[in-house]
């Protein structure tokens, strides 16, 4: 096939999918002058909003055609037209090492769920153990939480099927760019994702098609072999002259192993910790912290596409942002959810901690979004490995004392933020954090450096998207689960200094997100699947 890119349609071209095609169908005639019957096939690769110009937006495409003589076009030397690249995934070659026991997974996060579905297919038969609950059991338990401030410090936002990711807004866009994240797309679909994310240039599923999708990729590394099991936290690491031998499982149970592909997420804390205790290495990493930010929607809206705001298709507007201060300190918007919602995400007792999350139709009242800042190792005021959880768990205890010790978050309106003064009551934005929230001022719960950083970004922020400091809207804290704090040393085999064990994804520090600790996953198995044998 060929791929033609920087085809564009106006937005009041496309109404509806029928017209779409139908516009597009036209384009690719004109573009290539060619008749209707030569054109066999045609798809869309890649689609955006092009919304620099808020009285003329468009959608930007990249589409891939099937031609009764794609040479004969090729030769004509088009602009924007050439062979359309094979992103289809190759296996690799297995390798002949024998396997005396079957490979484990701990974790069932995208790195986990992702190695687990590949390393099944090629018949290794991956146990995978999970801490947290299946997905439907864990969803019960987590809006309890919401709802009454019960938390499962073991089944929660952080642990459980799925990973973080299941309760967010399921975001599969990413900065690495390798081919196995169209392959990451495609299991996705195949496993009930809505078909448009193989092409949108920000895909997303949303947590309620997530859910599903991870329910079915379950299943099937199920029906390939492989076993799963729930409840099954892996307590103790048992391993002999550098050598990985077992795992213990909730105190009691040993299971042998020779391969462990560790994806236990960036909040299991007392992994890391029961790791760093067995000899494992690791090195401190900067992340960021900060607060989230809620707006009304339509004000997003208006301010990116302006007349167009609503318009069909067009769907919530996002933004992305970043700021760079006199005082060497970054911040920049992270983890926007249009029409969501700010969740509680604390996985410890007596700790409070916002996320955000958003359904497919990204149809809430509000936007959100979190606003950090960069912390280095620096600033964690140890130089023990492990000293940036210690940073993460500070801020958070404080939240959890100024929202009243009950899982209540604190909040602040911008306006009072801004000018050093507690808020006493709602404008026209409510916040939709559960399990409710408490007036507070920020500054008493951050750093300095960090709310006197945000105050700046904000404003500045404000000159880019106009309405962002808006008094009304809501700052909710804290945010500080932005990625790892810590990374677990590996090798070019992707072997940390253990024998064996193999950290994986965004916990283990190499990856951030979805979609690239899927391929992280995926990465991972293919070093398993080249050096040993299936079982």
């Amino acid at each position: 096939m060929l791929r033609l890119t920087n085809l564009k349609l106006s937005v009041t071209e496309v109404k509806n999918e029928e017209t779409e095609k139908t516009a597009l169908k036209n384009l690719i005639l004109n573009k290539l002058r060619i008749k209707e019957n030569e054109l066999k096939e045609f798809k869309i690769f890649k689609k955006s909003v092009d919304a620099r110009k808020k009285d003329n937006i468009y959608y930007v495409y990249t589409v891939d055609v099937k031609l009764s003589n794609e040479k004969k076009i090729l030769n004509k030397g088009y602009k924007n037209v050439a062979v359309a690249l094979d992103l289809s995934y190759k296996w690799p070659a297995p390798g002949t090492c024998k396997l005396k026991e079957r490979p484990v997974i701990i974790g069932m996060g995208p790195a986990g769920l992702f190695a687990g579905l590949f390393l099944s297919r090629k018949g290794y038969r991956p146990l995978i153990l999970e801490r947290g609950d299946d997905v439907d059991t864990r969803t019960e338990k987590i809006n309890r939480f919401w709802e009454s401030g019960q938390l499962d410090s073991e089944s929660n936002v952080q642990f459980g099927e799925g990973g973080a990711g299941t309760f967010s807004d399921g975001k599969l866009n990413t900065l690495i760019n390798d081919k196995r994240c169209h392959t990451v797309l495609t299991e996705f679909v195949s496993a009930g994702a809505p078909s448009d994310i193989l092409y949108k240039n920000k895909p997303h599923i949303g947590t309620d098609y997530l859910r599903t999708a991870v329910k079915n990729l379950r299943k099937e590394i199920i029906a390939n072999g492989g076993e799963v099991r729930f409840n099954a936290k892996v307590t103790d690491f048992v391993i002999n002259n550098g050598v990985i031998s077992s795992v213990i499982v909730n105190n009691t149970e040993e299971i042998p192993c020779e391969v462990v592909l560790l994806a236990v997420g960036h909040s299991a804390r007392d992994t890391f910790e029961k790791l760093y205790a067995r000899g494992v290495y690791f090195t401190p990493k900067a992340f960021s912290i900060g607060v989230r930010i809620e707006h009304p929607q339509k004000i997003i809206d208006n301010a990116q596409y302006g007349k167009f705001a609503g318009f069909p298709g067009l769907g919530a507007a996002d933004y992305k942002l970043s700021y760079h201060s006199k005082n060497g300190r970054s911040a920049y918007t992270f983890c926007m959810c249009p029409g969501g919602y700010v969740v509680a995400a604390a996985s410890e007792e007596g700790f409070v901690v916002t996320n955000g999350m958003s359904e497919y139709s990204r149809n809430g009242e509000n936007a959100n979004s979190a606003i950090l800042v960069g912390v280095t190792p620096k600033d964690f005021g140890s130089d023990h490995p492990l000293a940036g959880i210690e940073f993460q768990r500070k801020y958070e205890q404080l939240a959890f004392k100024y929202g009243g010790k009950d899982y209540k978050a604190p909040v602040q309106l911008t306006g009072d933020f801004l000018s050093d003064r507690i808020s006493t009551r709602w404008g026209s934005v409510q916040p939709t954090y559960k399990p409710g929230t408490v007036f507070a001022e920020l500054k008493e719960i951050l750093p300095r450096y960090v709310t006197e950083t945000l105050k700046e970004a904000i404003l500045y922020f404000d000159s880019k998207i106009e309405g962002f400091a808006m008094a009304d809207s809501i700052l909710t804290g804290v945010e500080t689960r932005s990625s790892s704090p810590v990374r677990i040393n590996r090798n070019e085999e992707f072997m940390s200094n253990i024998e064996g064990l193999y950290p994986v994804g965004e916990g283990a520090g190499y990856a951030g997100g979805i979609m690239s600790s899927a391929v992280d996953g995926i990465k991972t198995a293919e070093k398993i699947m080249q050096k040993y044998a299936p079982l």
